[in-house]
């Protein structure tokens, strides 16, 4: 059963706009208002707002998926494609583990906009399990 992530974002996590609305071991669903502070010169949305996405929603569902074992989980690549320009609203944002293994894991993540449903960006994400540094 999928749980809302009870931490509360880090400034760099807020200012993507990502907030989490469920999140188990092997999934993550959440959203984020994109707007005029997302923009490039041109704009549209970045992609770095996309690539920030796909690490902050794969990293915090292989984080959950660790932190029973007392490990971290360190984004190691980070492959984000960018399929469609938009110039902001509220995006869905998707993620699934596609591999777990014991010491590293595969995220796949999807950003759709919301009225559409139209892709956005996609990526991957593998990640490292560490064991958690003293005093984290």
């Amino acid at each position: 059963m999928a749980e809302p992530d009870p931490r509360p974002a880090t400034s760099f996590v807020a200012t993507t706009g990502l907030v989490i609305d469920e999140v188990s071991a092997t999934s993550l669903r959440g959203h984020a208002d994109l707007g005029e502070q997302h923009h490039t010169a041109w704009g549209t949305v970045h992609g770095g707002v996309y690539a920030s996405l796909v690490e902050s929603a794969g990293g915090a569902g292989a984080e959950h998926a660790v932190s029973g074992r007392d490990q971290i989980a360190v984004g190691v690549h980070n492959g984000t494609d960018f399929l469609r320009a938009s110039t902001g609203g509220r995006v869905d944002v998707i993620a699934e583990a596609l591999f777990q293994g014991r010491s590293q894991q595969l995220w796949d993540v999807v950003i759709s906009q919301q009225d559409s449903g139209k892709v956005l960006a996609r990526g991957q994400l593998r990640l490292q399990n560490t064991p958690r540094p003293e005093g984290a």
